[in-house]
């Protein structure tokens, strides 16, 4: 009997020993093309960072290199030198994305709270109203017009403002996330007496956090990239954001090139390797606060896409 046992038990181990094994290498190649596919990713921005601390002289004559021959802090002590007006930008570009990022998406949360509600009557119209401002735009001249009568230009608050109003896209994400929430939550929190403020900010709120997180992402980028309002509505280099500075900044070192490019015996200033710190700069804050809110960004875009 135990021989007769042991030859049937027998195929069925080898099987599993096979499948474990098949499972194993299907395993080990799903991680190395995503280990292979991320490396491609990095890749681009290390060699960013390395040639920002190239010297100039390595970059024309070696081209972009992992292995630069000659190291420089050249294009920092340019962008952090005495006297220097990039801190001021970074403060500025910080506060408004700060400031913009935490009204715009209380914002965008009571809209998609109040259009996900039953007890909202023309919801539907108005979620028209709002897909219809995704479609057109009424153009320059009349956001000029109104940024001037609220009193949004040479301030701070002509870099918030302007981009305050929320996103109708990041709007249906709550609205669909927030009609993704059993109704029944809503229902007995007002048999309990609750008010729509406390239901929506003491009980829909927290449950929102990770779609709350993605548009937030959305909006703190789109802030801290925001070099158009600095542009149309600022003429005080007091109130520049960081993009507009360095833009401006680069722009001054190409043309100190040009000139040092026909006349001998001048050095010549860090032009490439600059262009490769202003990228460095700027994209840095960005870079370290997206893996913090990677988890609630996927899983926000995720249901709130799908639901509803």
């Amino acid at each position: 009997m135990s021989d007769t046992a042991m030859s049937v038990k027998s195929p069925t181990a080898q099987n599993k020993i096979k499948h474990s094994v098949g499972e194993n290498i299907g395993t080990f190649f799903i991680y190395l093309v995503v280990f292979l596919f991320a490396l491609i990713c990095v890749l681009p921005f290390v060699l960013v960072i390395i040639v920002s601390f190239s010297t100039e002289r390595s970059i024309t004559l070696n081209g972009y290199s992992f292995f630069p021959q000659e190291w420089s802090l050249g294009a920092y002590k340019m962008l952090f030198m005495q006297n220097s007006s990039v801190p001021r930008a970074y403060y500025v570009t910080g506060l408004s994305t700060v400031v913009g990022t935490v009204i715009a998406s209380m914002i965008t949360f009571g809209a998609g709270y109040t259009l996900a509600s039953r007890s909202c009557r023309y919801r539907n119209g108005l979620s028209l109203y709002f897909y219809i401002t995704m479609v057109f735009s009424t153009g320059l001249v009349p956001w000029y017009m109104v940024c001037k009568v609220l009193g949004c230009y040479d301030n701070i608050w002509a870099l918030i403002v302007p981009s305050l109003m929320f996103s109708p896209f990041n709007m249906f994400l709550v609205r669909n996330f927030v009609r993704g929430i059993p109704a029944e939550l809503n229902e007995s929190a007002k048999i309990d007496g609750a008010g729509e403020m406390t239901i929506a900010f003491r009980i829909y709120f927290p449950l929102c956090t990770p779609v709350l997180a993605t548009i937030a992402l959305f909006y703190a980028i789109g802030y801290w990239n925001n070099y158009f309002n600095a542009v149309m509505l600022i003429d005080d280099q007091e109130y520049y954001t960081l993009q507009m500075l360095l833009f401006k900044i680069q722009s001054e070192i190409t043309s100190l090139s040009r000139l040092a490019a026909g006349a001998q015996h001048t050095s010549s200033p860090p032009n490439e390797s600059f262009k490769m710190a202003t990228s460095v700069v700027t994209m840095g804050p960005i870079i370290i606060l997206y893996p913090f809110l990677q988890k609630y960004f996927v899983k926000g875009m995720v249901v709130g896409a799908v639901k509803g």
